[in-house]
């Protein structure tokens, strides 16, 4: 296994490739041939609201989707709702849903990228936030686990922390 922190020439050289890819409709093979490029299809995906390139980015079955909220996020989320839960289980098919459907902006951005893969496994963790309509609704770490078939990369599961506005 190798580990590779994402230092800012990295990160530029994401943006760059998110530039690109803004431009034209890349193709799934396009977007998986290399995990940066599946990071960059992933955030262009949501900004564009494309909802079938995004779920393309997906292992297509056996996905597992969590948010685990912060203890102070916990506490605001009690605040408003008495059986408001630490762990959340959600799906791909709700967040592309939310996507497709939003009449907002969206733009997830990401932070202090690390990429450690064998070839065929990868993790890729991250500081985000998550904006809509230019406003922060969400922030926290997030871990992808992704593999790599026969079609090229894959997300096999997401799972993040939530620090929502005023946890």
């Amino acid at each position: 296994m190798s580990s590779i922190p994402l230092q800012s020439l990295r990160s530029l050289a994401a943006g760059i490739l998110l530039l690109s890819f803004g431009s034209a409709s890349a193709s799934t093979a396009d977007d998986t041939v290399d995990v940066d490029r599946l990071i960059a299809a992933y955030h262009q995906a949501v900004v564009s609201h494309d909802a079938p390139r995004l779920a393309a980015l997906f292992v297509p079955a056996g996905t597992a989707w969590f948010s685990v909220l912060s203890e102070e996020g916990l506490k605001v989320a009690r605040a408003k709702s008495a059986d408001a839960t630490k762990l959340k289980p959600g799906s791909v098919e709700s967040f592309v849903q939310l996507v497709a459907t939003s009449k907002s902006r969206l733009d997830p951005r990401h932070t202090n990228l690390q990429i450690r893969s064998d070839g065929a496994i990868a993790t890729v963790t991250f500081d985000f936030s998550f904006l809509i309509d230019g406003k922060e609704q969400n922030r926290g770490s997030e871990s992808w686990q992704l593999v790599k078939g026969t079609d090229g990369w894959r997300i096999a599961s997401i799972i993040y922390s939530s620090n929502p506005p005023g946890a």
